[in-house]
């Protein structure tokens, strides 16, 4: 089916971002990119192929994403598409559909806490308005283009929760 480079996926195009609750390893970054090309490759919509992508970023955030002008994804494809995440998870023995917690730039490192353990660590201003967060709620690959994933806090939801 229509699988190609995540680059060449459209501004419009729906995007899923799945973030790992840790540092995947070299081998399950192989296993996770190799279930994902395999699932891109059958994904339909109602018998009809979708046109795909995936990518795997700082080794914790698949992202998925779907060109609907070429075809409609529906709540069918998208159940399939959460179904084999989930399957993942489970054999892999690390969560990747949780997206309550709070991923963070602690340093040069990825952080993720839970909401109330961020809430704390911004009351106590281990955190504040200009601290890197990754908005996992982006639905867009034009949003992750333009930059609009990895941002201070004050310009995403965290900035109104939290601040």
């Amino acid at each position: 089916m229509p699988h190609v480079p995540f680059e060449q996926l459209p501004p419009h195009a729906r995007l899923w971002i799945f973030s790992a609750a840790r540092p995947l390893s070299e081998e399950e970054r192989r296993r996770i990119l190799s279930e994902a090309d395999a699932f891109i490759d059958q994904w339909t919509a109602h018998g009809v192929p979708l046109t795909a992508a995936r990518d795997l970023r700082h080794d914790r955030f698949v992202l998925v994403g779907v060109d609907e002008q070429a075809a409609g994804v529906s709540g069918c494809s998208i159940d399939a598409l959460v179904r084999r995440m989930q399957q993942l998870e489970t054999q892999l023995g690390v969560e990747l559909l949780d997206h309550g917690p709070v991923v963070y730039r602690d340093g040069e490192n990825i952080a993720r806490v839970s909401r109330e353990r961020f809430a704390e660590l911004a009351t106590s201003g281990a955190v504040g308005l200009d601290t890197r967060v990754f908005d996992n709620t982006l639905t867009r690959v034009g949003d992750l283009q333009a930059g609009r994933w990895e941002v201070r806090a004050a310009d995403a939801w965290h900035g109104r929760a939290f601040f």
